[in-house]
């Protein structure tokens, strides 16, 4: 089952979800990988869960091509409301109206530039290890063995985030990831049992950062406007 979240109440980026990104509405970009991996793989589109609570989204995905019968109810469309509610909620209004799935696969609109390839190959990687959660990573700006600090409580000093701080190239210290927010591969089974926080397994699938783009704030608005004109001009 492909869950695509899509709440109406955006702060950083006002109504960001239908909000024209290159030409087009942010959410398209989900919903037409979700329909070319229902294509690929032969699943029925049935199988695409929209999770929102705004009827203006609702009907730009319908414009989409996407059935939208789900509403997600309003207490799970607080600023407070957790993404496991969220999924668990979904998971159980499927399964009531028949739909069989072995694993929940979250496409969240805010990830505009993911490909077909990032999402099977984090499939693929869920599939074999059968983890709690496989998810999609990029290399973390910042390495908590090498230029990442933490503040001592009682003195104000900074000292490194984790070692012994005397390495002195990047190259020497141990990778550390970030979730990029683009495809999560999720057990149920682990999903009802606990917090996506406490699963033992989670299994990275890595991604170059020119994908990873998350849109957050306005400011990544404009990067990822940036990032689709250069497409456009270097395709001629």
């Amino acid at each position: 089952m492909i869950i695509i979240p899509a709440r109406g109440g955006s702060k950083g980026i006002p109504s960001k979800n239908i909000k024209p990104l290159g030409g087009r509405p942010l959410i398209s970009y989900s919903i037409d990988t979700a329909t070319t991996l229902c294509h690929n793989h032969g699943w029925p589109e049935e199988n695409i869960m929209l999770s929102t609570d705004c009827d203006k989204i609702a009907r730009v995905a319908e414009a989409c091509g996407l059935k939208t019968d789900y509403r997600r109810p309003p207490e799970l469309a607080t600023d407070t409301a957790g993404s496991r509610e969220v999924m668990l909620h979904v998971a159980d209004a499927a399964r009531a109206a028949g739909v069989e799935f072995d694993y929940i696969l979250l496409l969240q609109p805010t990830s505009p530039f993911r490909t077909i390839e990032d999402v099977d190959k984090c499939i693929a990687i869920y599939e074999k290890e059968q983890p709690d959660m496989a998810v999609t990573v990029k290399e973390a700006s910042a390495n908590p063995y090498y230029n990442c600090f933490e503040t001592d409580p009682q003195t104000g000093t900074l000292h490194i985030s984790k070692g012994d701080g005397l390495l002195t190239r990047r190259q020497d210290a141990p990778r550390a990831w970030e979730f990029n927010g683009a495809v999560y591969a999720i057990n149920p089974e682990s999903l009802a049992m606990m917090p996506m926080g406490d699963f033992p397994r989670r299994i990275p699938s890595e991604m170059p950062p020119e994908r990873s783009l998350d849109l957050d704030t306005p400011l990544d608005w404009v990067i990822a406007e940036a990032i689709i004109s250069l497409k456009r001009q270097s395709c001629g």
